[in-house]
């Protein structure tokens, strides 16, 4: 069986649909994975550059990128390095309104049992993370 690391650029054709062409080889793509016929994989990073386009590009809900990165998770044949953290992260995302990046940093951190070094502490806080702010005296503290 052939397998294929999956880039963003897949995935943004298929749910933005903005290229004809391009998302209905995408669809072909993913439809080759439900039937078995290849296997797919991918990592966080795609997630991120997903997120991240869709937000920044596409100006799409907070509630709606969460929902469409949540489906690239039930795609059949289609291995997620880190699934149980991007799963912790969309999660986190959605219950206490972060970007995915803040939920994957935040949920990380909780499962490894480890604060987070931030500028940013009101994202992280209400994440219920342990906060260590990074001050401009190039000292942490725990907040």
């Amino acid at each position: 069986m052939k397998r294929f690391f999956v880039d963003s650029n897949i995935f943004l054709r298929f749910f933005a649909h903005d290229d004809v062409q391009q998302a209905d080889t995408a669809e072909k793509l993913l439809m080759s994975a439900k039937q078995g016929e290849i296997e797919l994989f991918c990592g966080p990073p795609v997630f991120f550059e997903v997120a991240w386009v869709l937000h920044s590009t596409f100006r799409l809900p907070h509630a709606e990128i969460l929902d469409i990165l949540e489906s690239m998770l039930s795609i059949p044949n289609f291995t997620v390095f880190d699934a149980y953290i991007i799963t912790k992260a969309i999660a986190l995302a959605r219950k206490k309104s972060l970007a995915f990046a803040d939920g994957y940093i935040a949920a990380t951190a909780l499962e490894k049992g480890i604060g987070v070094a931030t500028f940013n502490c009101a994202h992280f806080r209400k994440a219920g993370v342990q906060i260590y702010q990074v001050s401009t005296h190039d000292h942490l503290h725990s907040v």
